[in-house]
């Protein structure tokens, strides 16, 4: 137990290491799961979105070319200030903050100030279910009333669940990444003060990677 508490805590320089070594690793392009969440804010006429583990950027800067305005946290400096450069490329960089920030601590925004909660695998980080819990409940309480919440994440259909170095609670390591895989219990302990979970499940890369899209509204 105390190896895999170690491996989880290490999460954070692996990440960086590997944005360093691997500017725009994921591409350019936003994803199918940003390019659906942009669709839904549109629609609800929801402009003001936070994003968790914004990465290197590909859905920040296509919800910021959709006029939305976008407050993106990641544990990552580096990867962070790359957004800001890319947004201001872009004539973006008004409607964008950015924080380095820890999702195992406190979100740095006071109570019911966002309109929308976004995030792309975040929640299939090296988190604990204590840590995750946690972390629904602070996406909870920054949300508006009626605001939205959209993540994704591996589930247990995916290829890589149950293979590599099992690090505890659903966890694993494959090639330095550990991932916290998604079972519909998961999804729903995690649910509390929410509607229930909008599921849409799709696929990723090359594996591929077998997701869900989650979608919920705050109650």
């Amino acid at each position: 137990m105390q190896d895999s508490n170690l491996a989880r805590d290490a999460q954070s320089a692996h990440w960086r290491e590997t944005y360093r070594l691997n500017p725009d690793m994921y591409g350019i392009d936003p994803s199918e799961a940003g390019r659906a969440a942009i669709e839904t804010f549109m629609s609800l006429g929801l402009r003001n979105v936070l994003e968790l583990g914004a990465g290197q950027g590909r859905d920040t800067l296509a919800f910021l070319q959709a006029g939305l305005r976008v407050t993106a946290l990641d544990y990552s400096a580096d990867a962070l200030a790359a957004i800001d450069d890319k947004a201001a490329q872009l004539g973006r960089d008004e409607q964008l903050h950015t924080i380095v920030h820890d999702v195992r601590l406190a979100l740095p925004l006071e109570d019911s100030s966002v309109d929308a909660a976004y995030s792309h695998m975040l929640f299939n980080m090296a988190l604990t279910k204590v840590e995750l819990t946690f972390l629904a409940n602070e996406v909870r309480r920054v949300l508006r009333p009626g605001g939205i919440h959209i993540y994704t994440v591996r589930h247990v259909g995916d290829a890589h669940f149950g293979q590599g170095i099992p690090r505890g609670e659903q966890m694993w390591e494959n090639g330095g990444f550990i991932v916290h895989f998604f079972s519909s219990e998961t999804v729903r302990d995690l649910s509390e003060g929410f509607s229930q979970a909008e599921v849409a499940a799709f696929e990723e890369g090359t594996l591929p990677r077998k997701l869900w899209r989650i979608t919920q509204q705050k109650l």
